[in-house]
């Protein structure tokens, strides 16, 4: 297996893309103009991260990080893909992560924030390809995207460095008038329904799945309830038959306990 240094690695590059703001139920705040550059040091054994912000009618900002080692609160995956976020969720205090996919010459990144009443105060998806990307950007997600039977491998990595677990998946989808129906399977199966509510489905458990540009969705609680576990998953559309989701788990102490990365085809 690639060392997490070797798999940040994989983010080498100038990212160009934007950090847009959405409200919980999916209305746009704005959209910030960006440039994300990741350049390797010392034979890449140092990473250099510039972070650049250009609102409109505004100064611009710029934010540059050094760095040669990694933090206890993020783990990558071996193609790029990440997660970066609270550790521990505590009450009466902020909390939320960073989901980033990477495909190609493009990535994608969600952060999902909470406030100190632990319930959902905003989404921000940053859409970002290499410099010299001409690849296009994806059409919006919508529900008949999802509809079908998709096969696919996950594999599930954990904060405490133990093995990482490699296993198949099964969801099928389909609609059933203003409700939209999943059965997951996975050696265990789960069937959850959700309101059809425009670009939202309202899950009966209390998470709920936003639609969003460039094929994305954000699927997460809009409350954190204490002495419940709960995920932080993005999903992205990157054909129309072949999607990626990574979730963040936490355990019903509020604990970080694994990351999962999930690449799944449609067969019907």
């Amino acid at each position: 297996m690639k060392s997490q240094w070797d798999c940040l690695l994989e983010n080498l590059g100038s990212w160009h893309g934007s950090f847009t703001r959405f409200s919980p139920s999916g209305e746009l705040i704005e959209d910030v103009p960006s440039i994300v550059s990741f350049t390797g040091l010392n034979d890449n054994q140092t990473m250099r991260q510039i972070v650049r912000l250009e609102p409109a009618n505004q100064p611009v900002s710029e934010k540059v990080l050094e760095y040669s080692s990694l933090g206890r609160n993020i783990l990558f995956f071996e193609n790029g893909a990440f997660s970066l976020g609270s550790i521990q969720r505590a009450p009466f205090s902020e909390f939320g992560a960073e989901l980033g996919l990477i495909h190609g010459d493009r990535r994608l990144r969600l952060v999902q924030l909470f406030d100190k009443q632990s319930q959902l105060s905003g989404l921000t998806l940053i859409r970002e390809k290499l410099a010299e990307s001409e690849t296009p950007e994806r059409p919006p997600l919508q529900v008949e995207d999802l509809i079908g039977t998709w096969k696919g491998e996950a594999t599930t990595i954990y904060p405490d460095w133990r093995s990482p677990d490699t296993y198949t998946t099964d969801l099928k989808v389909w609609r059933d008038g203003d409700r939209l129906n999943q059965e997951l399977q996975f050696g265990r199966t789960i069937t959850t329904s959700a309101l059809i509510e425009g670009t939202i489905l309202k899950f009966d458990s209390g998470s709920q799945i936003v639609m969003l540009p460039d094929g994305a969705s954000s699927n997460c609680p809009t409350e954190v309830k204490s002495g419940y576990p709960f995920v932080l998953e993005v999903g992205w559309l990157l054909q129309p038959d072949l999607r990626q989701r990574l979730m963040r788990s936490y355990s019903h102490k509020g604990e970080w306990v694994s990351l999962t990365l999930v690449t799944e085809q449609k067969i019907s």
